[in-house]
């Protein structure tokens, strides 16, 4: 089949209180999408954020993020009131998630939430701990001891926890779950809100002929449950210090390399116990989504391995992924699974072989295409079939802010290949029709690309942190005229039908 989809994160959605959530404006989304004739909605990472407010530097692998916890319902629920929830300040822009005011504001009032659930629960003789827990993964519930400590100790990163419970000491396991338990039930509360509201809105999906793209970030934040509950996973010293960290090397968007700073696996050791922990990770994405964009895929072939001490990317060094062998553990035991490589950037020949080998499809981005090279790898002219183009994605500035600030003869070039002699404020149309057109399996475009905005409406611009992750849509904003033309261009094109 020739399918399309649309890219927008949760966060992104019009709604009260502040972001993006599960709620009534989720599942309107969702009509939408079936309206404008497409196959998939693809999000991004869903984990609680940390540090930054980005989803690829989250508190676990294994979490769901609060944010997106639907206040509405927990109001017809019984558990908070309408008022309760207006006298709380999630900030006033509908255009821009504030997160500070988000962060001040959305645990208290959770809390409220919680403790009256609780009481409920109790009232009608049932097991508290066992109505939180339920279906709930072993990380997951590793998340929520986590998060407890880490609020005991004024949210510092566990490195800088006492040095017993840092190292995981039995005793101080035992002492501290003891004297933390309420407010570790609060954040199974949290969980458990999440999956049943998540779990209904992907239902709701389907029920529509929609399937969920998802994320899986190769790495996981050093600040997270993930390091901190299984430390032998990672290239860690006796002290729980990271030897080696991630990035990539300078290349020509940075003269000193990204320093991401998220700790190294050992990957000898996922060998020895056969990628048990990877299997775990893959089950809970694909019970999260239908399918899973692997972030970053040529690091499973080559990573980069920056000392830890180092203040740049500048002196790492490439050492060898678990290649193959990872991936066939997990074709092992789960057979075909639905997973999209995110093998952008430059690629060696181990990466291309790696790519061939899974039968993954890649990932084609027309924002990489229009350099003036007609042999260019992301001009549509080269494409296979088995592969996923995007006019953009959620690193990428949108269309129009791209093409605004595109040197000339890259517009001409753009404009000759196209046979376009679009105005420059309807020249996205052109690329979107490029994509869609192209023999690729799968095309999707960003919203922000249908609805034509400019820089304005930009998600995230790597290697820089403050304002990313923080654009909204707003209420109507996708327009019946629009997915109107979406739907005319898919049925043109011969896709989503």
């Amino acid at each position: 089949m020739r399918e399309c989809g649309v890219l927008l994160p949760i966060s992104s959605l019009p709604s009260p209180y502040g972001i993006g959530a599960f709620s009534k404006e989720a599942y309107e989304f969702i009509d939408n999408l079936k309206d404008a004739g497409q196959n998939y909605w693809q999000i991004l990472p869903l984990a609680p954020t940390g540090f930054g407010d980005s989803p690829y530097q989250a508190f676990s692998a294994f979490a769901g993020n609060p944010y997106f916890i639907d206040l509405v319902q927990l109001i017809d629920d019984g558990l908070l009131t309408r008022q309760e929830c207006d006298e709380m300040y999630f900030g006033n822009d509908a255009r821009y998630v504030d997160y500070a005011a988000i962060y001040y504001s959305r645990f208290p009032i959770l809390k409220k939430a919680y403790l009256r659930w609780k009481e409920r629960t109790e009232i009608h003789g049932q097991d508290v701990d066992q109505k939180l827990t339920e279906g709930l993964y072993e990380e997951t519930l590793d998340y929520c001891f986590y998060a407890a400590l880490k609020k005991s100790f004024g949210e510092k990163s566990w490195s800088e926890w006492d040095e017993d419970i840092k190292l995981r000491r039995p005793e101080a396991l035992a002492r501290y779950k003891e004297e933390l338990k309420e407010e570790i039930r609060f954040y199974e509360f949290q969980q458990m809100m999440f999956t049943r509201q998540w779990s209904a809105l992907k239902e709701y999906a389907h029920s529509r002929g929609i399937r969920i793209i998802g994320d899986i970030p190769i790495y996981v934040a050093f600040d997270s449950a993930d390091s901190w509950s299984h430390p032998e996973l990672f290239q860690f010293d006796e002290r729980c210090r990271p030897t080696g960290v991630a990035g990539v090397p300078p290349d020509a968007f940075s003269a000193t390399g990204q320093l991401w700073g998220n700790p190294l696996y050992r990957w000898d050791y996922h060998k020895e116990t056969d990628f048990a922990w990877w299997l775990r990770r893959i089950q809970y994405c694909f019970d999260m989504y239908d399918v899973v964009r692997v972030d970053h895929f040529r690091g499973f072939e080559q990573y980069y391995a920056i000392p830890a001490d180092e203040t740049t990317a500048m002196n790492g060094v490439w050492e060898d992924g678990p290649g193959y062998a990872l991936f066939d553990a997990i074709r092992k035991k789960f057979g075909k699974l639905d997973i999209i490589a995110e093998d952008l950037g430059l690629l060696t020949p181990g990466v291309i072989e790696l790519l061939e080998k899974t039968g993954f499809p890649g990932m084609k981005v027309l924002q990489f295409a229009f350099d003036g090279n007609p042999k260019n790898e992301y001009l549509p002219l080269g494409y296979k079939k088995n592969c996923v183009v995007y006019t953009g994605t959620h690193d990428n500035d949108t269309l129009r802010g791209w093409y605004e600030t595109m040197p000339q003869y890259a517009r001409e070039f753009a404009a000759r290949y196209m046979n376009s002699s679009t105005p420059w404020e309807e020249a996205h149309w052109d690329f979107i029709k490029l994509a869609l057109s192209s023999v690729a399996n799968l095309a999707v475009i960003p919203l922000q690309d249908y609805l034509g905005l400019g820089w304005e409406a930009r998600i995230n611009t790597p290697s820089t942190l403050g304002g990313n992750w923080e654009w909204r849509m707003l209420k109507g904003e996708f327009t019946p005229q629009i997915i109107a033309r979406c739907r005319e261009l898919n049925g043109l094109y011969a896709r989503g039908y």
